[in-house]
């Protein structure tokens, strides 16, 4: 079957956008070809910095040809609605049937459309996609209208072998003749393109996707991102261990710079002894952020005097030229980090921070330096419920946190945020303590970041999330959709693995009250249940991966005043059991059933069900029993859960199946006696009541 190769050829395309566009290339396509009725079997996509290819597969050479049947009006339906249907169709009168029907007779006209050659619909197919596919950023160049991530070079298009006719229009305007709007440049459809930049710029043509492969693997440019990713991997681990050491794991690195070559080659360069003194993350962040080189470590693993590039091309000397001018540029940038480096330790850490009082945390919360006066003292607050966390530390730790957010450091290298702060704090002589809550205050910055445990460190990340989350609640900025500008999800993700993990039992609501307290003015708006909804709504995406439902979350914050994180998922683990069992099963089948019924009722009668029943006017046995068991069980239910005992307490609703299901066979609620009827009723609601001590059971799904 027929094969379509494209290639868009242009200037270099940025890294990060080479996947998405290719992704968005194969869609446009594809979304393309099916509504056209154009079936195919595969559809593949590729990027380098200079191209991006499409391969797709087994198609038929046309359309299917298609068959209509349309109804119209009668047949003896006023002339105007009969030429009507005529228009529509596009045929003529003698060219429709009469048909018979139960309602009468009725004009059908059978519309049959051939397919069109593959061929014939390409180009309008393809240029369509292509206009369609949009950028984070793009450009116009020259006179042109069209607009791309980069200058377009040109546009491989065979189908079947044989390039189709037309192309795109990438201008209207002759420039000299403005009022010209005929076209007057586009780039064609052929089969030509064009090696790697340096060592085989030559055109080349191909007529199919494994020529294109082959000849642009001999013309040096490796097709498939993942290729690329393989060799570079492979030639750094070579490098590496012909010196002895290994590559710091970097993905994300390796990622981008196969996207940044067609032909990688691997080389290792040296970094100069006198920058060896620097702190390995400087020279890590600036090796990786400004050049691309990926760090070399040692057995102990230290950062090596060594680091991995990766060039585009093959040279005759082996790389030695391109090694020489990365190293040199290498040093230039290691000497503006060394020079930081040595000016910030000239000037305490401690001393820098009345500057903070210069620097707007946010126009409606005030300064930096107003903020982390808040949160030092809602951290002292919260280390009285840390074991270990030091009053005076805390405090010192919370005073000293950000102030390395003015150094000339951090101010190069804001990803070095906290980092810095640990080294200067360790050079000023402050206590370890102090040092590492400095660094570890940001974190966890995301699900898979390492969370903080030592006490100090707790104590003052949470306190400065909470202040974070409760200051941006208190003037209206709460995340929307996917909108989280202030990155307030992740805060509060922070906030649920610091408490979890650390098993800190702490409540939620209090520390939002201490904060507005804090705020004074400026909190008095900031809703604390709104606040509490949604770390409900976190804890279900955080406990998801653990196969712990969202509705068992939202049963257990539904009981009033459930904010202690710790506590809370002892509720829902026992309750998770619970209703693993045969018992938890039915005894939810039933809640749900009696509370139906009294939802039904109430609202028939505009009656609310949901006092005590009345024991003297039970007729049943069942009811009795169903009675004395709701009290036996929410008392054992209560104690239980009063002393954490959340096991016991489900194991106490559990009791409640056999006389619930015992009722429920024996006993008919909506009875014809009125007052019976009632007292029935308000017995079911016991059931809802008694249940709902340990958990929201309407909440639960199923």
């Amino acid at each position: 079957m027929p094969e379509l190769l494209l290639e868009l050829m242009s200037e270099e395309i940025p890294a990060r956008m080479q996947k998405r566009a290719a992704d968005d290339l194969k869609r446009l396509v594809t979304e393309g070809l099916k509504a056209a009725g154009l079936e195919f079997e595969t559809a593949e996509t590729y990027a380098t910095p200079r191209r991006l290819a499409l391969v797709v597969d087994g198609w038929p050479a046309s359309q299917p040809d298609t068959r209509e049947e349309r109804r119209g009006p009668r047949a003896d339906a006023p002339e105007k609605a009969i030429n009507g249907f005529l228009g529509s169709v596009g045929l003529a009168r003698d060219a429709v049937e009469e048909r018979e029907t139960d309602k009468g007779t009725f004009l059908y006209a059978v519309i049959e459309t051939q397919g069109q050659e593959t061929a014939d619909i390409l180009p309008e197919l393809m240029t369509e996609a292509i206009e369609k596919l949009s950028w984070p950023k793009s450009m116009r160049w020259g006179t042109t209208f069209f607009r791309w991530v980069r200058p377009m070079r040109s546009i491989l298009c065979v189908f079947d072998g044989t390039p189709p006719a037309g192309g795109l229009r990438i201008a209207d305007v002759d420039v000299e003749a403005a009022d010209s709007m005929k076209v007057v440049e586009t780039l064609g459809f052929g089969d030509l393109t064009e090696g790697h930049r340096f060592m085989a710029p030559e055109p080349f043509a191909a007529a199919s996707f494994a020529e294109y492969r082959e000849k642009l693997l001999a013309a040096k440019v490796m097709l498939d991102p993942a290729d690329r990713r393989a060799v570079i991997a492979d030639g750094l681990a070579a490098v590496a261990g012909s010196a002895g050491l290994t590559v710091k794991d970097d993905p994300a690195l390796l990622d981008e710079v196969a996207g940044l070559v067609e032909w990688p080659v691997v080389l290792m360069g040296a970094i100069d002894d006198e920058f060896m003194e620097v702190p390995d993350e400087v020279l890590i962040e600036s090796m990786r952020g400004h050049q691309k080189y990926f760090s070399l470590l040692d057995v102990d693993g230290k950062l090596a005097p060594r680091f991995g590039v990766v060039a585009n091309m093959e040279t005759a000397d082996g790389g030695a030229a391109i090694v020489a001018g990365n190293e040199r540029v290498l040093r230039a940038r290691l000497a503006d980090a060394k020079f930081f480096w040595d000016q910030d330790r000239k000037q305490t850490l401690d001393s820098r921070v009345s500057a903070l009082e210069g620097v707007v945390f946010h126009a409606d919360l005030g300064t930096l330096g107003q903020k982390m006066e808040r949160v030092g003292k809602l951290a002292v607050g919260i280390g009285e419920f840390i074991e270990g966390a030091d009053k005076d530390h805390v405090a010192k730790a919370t005073r000293l946190a950000k102030a390395d957010l003015v150094s000339g450091m951090v101010g190069e290298f804001p990803e070095l945020q906290g980092v810095m702060g640990r080294y200067y704090a360790r050079h000023d002589g402050e206590p370890e303590a102090v040092a590492e809550a400095i660094a570890d205050h940001y974190s966890p910055l995301g699900p898979g970041d390492r969370c903080p445990t030592a006490p100090v460190s707790v104590a003052v990340a949470l306190a400065d999330k909470i202040d974070t989350l409760v200051g941006f609640w208190s003037i209206d900025e709460k995340p929307t959709g996917s909108r989280d500008p202030y990155a307030l999800r992740r805060a509060a993700l922070g906030v649920i693995r610091l408490i979890i993990e650390n098993g800190l039992r702490v409540s939620l609501l209090a520390c939002f009250g201490k904060s507005v307290a804090l705020l004074g003015e400026a909190g008095r708006n900031c809703d604390g249940e709104d606040l509490l909804a949604f770390f409900a709504d976190r804890l279900k995406v955080h406990l998801r991966e653990k196969g712990i439902s969202h509705d068992l979350i939202s049963a257990v914050f539904a009981l009033e005043g459930e904010d202690d994180l710790v506590r809370l998922l002892s509720r829902v683990e026992a309750l998770k059991d619970f209703l693993a069992s045969e018992d938890g099963a039915n005894l939810l089948t039933a809640y749900k059933r009696a509370a139906n019924i009294v939802d039904i009722e109430e609202k028939k009668d505009s009656v609310a069900y949901d006092g005590s029943p009345d024991s003297s006017i039970f007729s049943q046995a069942e009811e009795s029993d169903l009675a004395d068991a709701l009290e036996l069980g929410g008392e054992l239910a209560k104690s239980a859960a009063a002393n954490e005992d959340f096991a016991g307490a489900m194991g106490a609703m559990a009791a409640l199946r056999q006389p619930v299901d015992v009722f429920f066979d024996k006993v008919t609620v909506n009875t014809e006696e009125a007052g019976l009827r009632a007292n029935r009723l308000k017995l079911l609601s016991r059931i809802r009541a008694t249940m709902n001590q340990v958990a929201d059971f309407s909440q639960i799904e199923g």
